[in-house]
């Protein structure tokens, strides 16, 4: 199998693979987000991931904040629906201290609405 860019066409650079033409493009889809050249793919895709974790926290404010759900419910709703869509694809993340940082303010922020604020440096208990 070979691979190698067509060069002939100018700018656009495609590259084959066996008999697989892969084209370049200005912007593409992945993971929900859209792609530029210009774009830091791991900034932009943690931004877009905590935003789809904000909007899939307040479709479900309602349980989070209903009386009749104990605190155990509302953490495994936390775990199981709003984290799960912020760490979508997080196995090909690589991330800075400032953006763990990011997710632990995210996480702390949620939970604070579930559990009410810390009652110590640690936990919430």
């Amino acid at each position: 199998m070979g691979m190698y860019r067509n060069w002939s066409e100018g700018q656009r650079h495609n590259i084959k693979t066996g008999n697989k033409v892969f084209e370049r493009v200005e912007q593409f889809v992945y993971l929900e987000m859209t792609l530029t050249h210009q774009n830091p793919m791991h900034r932009v895709f943690l931004m877009s991931r905590m935003k789809s974790g904000n909007v899939c926290c307040h479709s479900v404010q309602n349980l989070l904040s209903s009386s009749l759900l104990s605190k155990s419910i509302n953490i495994k709703i936390y775990r199981n629906i709003i984290w799960s869509v912020v760490l979508y694809g997080y196995k090909t993340w690589s991330l800075t201290l400032s953006e763990e940082h990011k997710l632990t303010v995210f996480e702390n922020r949620v939970l604070r609405e579930i559990l009410g604020p810390k009652k110590d440096e640690i936990t919430w208990e």
